[in-house]
């Protein structure tokens, strides 16, 4: 009868262990799913959707503000507008990238319309736009990151953001040339950096990039930087 009892007990507990066990799997595994979902910094994947659209939506708009400074006979103007497209894209790209890692979709540009005008107008809309984004749109991006601890999303945007501030440089410097009449204050032949999108023209050509050390022979340029 005694032994009858123990192994009734010892069953019980072997049910009751089993029992717990599986719910103490079922616990780890709900909490394994909340800590992937809450995991994602979704502030700054937000933001990083919007400066993907953006930065999209710029390299198109600068190709058509080439285009026309082109028709104006404007080719000097046309170059700088071309490589700050190149270099928009490549900012692009980069947002894509981490937004896929983080298993989202970076959206599609859809129908942007942008109101081309005279050279001089395009000009001043550039530096506007740079401006914004520059002073206020990614600096505010980086700071949530930071506080939302996604170091590869802050790292995009501080690159974006470096590059923006050189932008801004040289459309100022377009922008005061072609008040004096002309295109002499502008510098012919660009570099774009491949990985973080920084833009050199010949006077401030460096051996590596000074944002991300990638090195100069993996510039995109109009012509061999060795020449």
């Amino acid at each position: 009868m005694v032994s009858v009892i123990w192994i009734a007990i010892i069953a019980l507990n072997k049910f009751f262990m089993t029992r717990n066990i599986h719910f103490l799997i079922s616990i780890l595994i709900l909490g394994a799913i909340s800590g992937c979902n809450s995991s994602k910094p979704k502030k700054s994947l937000e933001n990083l959707k919007a400066a993907f659209i953006s930065e999209s939506a710029m390299t198109e708009k600068y190709e058509k503000y080439a285009q026309a400074a082109t028709l104006q006979g404007l080719d000097t103007l046309a170059r700088l507008f071309i490589a700050v497209s190149k270099s928009e894209r490549i900012h692009a790209v980069n947002h894509g990238k981490v937004i896929e890692k983080f298993g989202e979709e970076a959206g599609v540009l859809s129908g942007s319309i942008f109101e081309i005008k005279t050279s001089i107008e395009n000009l001043n809309e550039a530096v506007k736009s740079e401006t914004l984004d520059m002073q206020k749109v990614y600096q505010g991006y980086i700071r949530n990151a930071e506080q939302e601890k996604a170091p590869e999303i802050a790292k995009t945007f501080t690159w974006a953001w470096n590059c923006e501030k050189k932008h801004l440089r040289y459309f100022k410097l377009a922008s005061l040339s072609l008040s004096k009449g002309n295109q002499k204050g502008v510098p012919f032949n660009w570099y774009i950096c491949s990985t973080c999108g920084n833009l050199y023209s010949s006077s401030d050509l460096k051996d590596k990039c000074e944002f991300c050390l990638t090195g100069q022979d993996k510039f995109i340029g109009y012509i061999n930087v060795k020449e």
